[in-house]
Formats: structure tokens, C-alpha cells, sequence
């Protein structure tokens, strides 16, 4: 996380600096934080203890979909026509292929999150459904 709001500071400091590349700071800037409303949703239903409902795993799924499309899908096809162009300086392609190492980073760990959760979540499914099924044949629940 720091090395994501040191590299966004940067970036505008630069821009603002050299007077170039603003539009390319503001692309990464607005793709770096469209994902902020659904973090502060994450917050609002954990402080609330709404976190573990419905409206929980809709708001992580969205989290996670938008982080993907914009941060890694549109994220490589900015980072592409960077690349390619001859205008923006050297450093600014650095600064760019850093911004898009970090949000890989962070996509990793999404991605963990979201495996473990879903792991989770399938388990305790699967032991409910095997319980009933147990409660269906003999009208008790077997102990071990």
C-alpha cells in the first residue's frame, strides 16, 4: 500500500513538474481508486456486522471483478500504448510499469482472499448439505 500512494505522489509530482504526462498519471490515478467505493463498503458492512451476509460477498465479488478488468485488463492495455509511444520519458514508463507491478501485487493477495473464502464458504455448504442428508434418512443426525 505504500508502495502504491509513494508511487501515485510521485507521479503527479512529476507531472505537475514537467508539465507532461498528466493525462497517463490521471488514467493510472482513476484506475487505482475505482475500486475505493467498494473497499469502503467492505468497511462500512464489517463495522455495521453486515460484513458476513449476502450484500458481503456481492461487495468482495465486485471487488475483486472491477480490480481485475480495470486494474490488470485495462491496466495492461495503458501500460502497452505507454510502452509503445515515444512521447512519455523513460522515466515515466518505469513509474508506469511500477504502478502495474504493484496492482499484480495486490491482485495476487485478491486473488488468495478470494480462493480462501470461497473455500471456505464451499466446505461449510457441502458439510450442511451432508447433514441434512443424514437428517432425511433416519430422521437423526449420526455422532461420532
Amino acid at each position: 500500500m505504500l508502495a502504491h500512494h509513494t508511487l501515485s505522489i510521485l507521479g503527479i509530482i512529476m507531472a505537475l513538474v514537467l508539465g507532461e504526462s498528466g493525462t497517463e498519471v490521471n488514467a493510472v490515478l482513476f484506475g487505482s481508486e475505482i475500486t475505493n467505493p467498494l473497499l469502503q463498503m467492505r468497511w462500512f458492512l464489517r463495522e455495521t456486522g453486515h460484513y458476513h451476509s449476502f450484500t458481503g460477498d456481492v461487495v468482495d465479488f465486485l471487488f475483486a471483478a472491477v480490480f481485475t478488468g480495470v486494474r490488470i485488463g485495462v491496466g495492461a492495455h495503458l501500460l502497452f500504448c505507454e510502452m509503445v509511444s515515444p512521447k512519455p520519458k523513460w522515466f515515466v514508463k518505469v513509474g508506469g510499469v511500477a504502478m502495474y507491478a504493484v496492482s499484480w501485487c495486490f491482485m495476487v493477495s485478491i486473488w488468495r482472499f478470494a480462493w480462501r473464502k470461497s473455500s471456505k464458504k464451499y466446505h461449510t455448504w457441502r458439510s450442511r448439505r451432508s447433514e441434512e442428508r443424514q437428517v432425511k434418512h433416519n430422521g437423526h443426525l449420526k455422532t461420532h
